[in-house]
């Protein structure tokens, strides 16, 4: 089966080896039409502590690592300042 990829931005970066980030899904109702944004949070792990606050990351779902995190980080963070370069 594959694994679930999501982009995210990481909103926290104080526990070790954890960082707190936030997924935002967009999509239109069906029956409105409307544009339709949510954003989730999730804790994902981060073995080397290289996450900072903003950086924008991929995470992978895995199995549970602890009672809240079950995704872990897949690439390297990258800035807002390497997106627009």
């Amino acid at each position: 089966m594959k694994r679930k990829i999501k982009k995210a931005v990481v909103v926290s970066a104080n526990m070790q080896i954890t960082i707190v980030v936030e997924v935002e899904r967009v999509f239109q109702h069906p029956l409105y039409q409307k544009v339709i944004r949510i954003t989730r949070k999730f804790k994902a792990h981060d073995e080397l502590n290289r996450c900072k606050v903003g950086d924008r990351v991929e995470i992978m779902g895995i199995r549970p690592v602890s009672r809240d995190k079950h995704w872990c980080v897949v690439s390297p963070p990258k800035t807002d300042k390497e997106d627009q370069a």
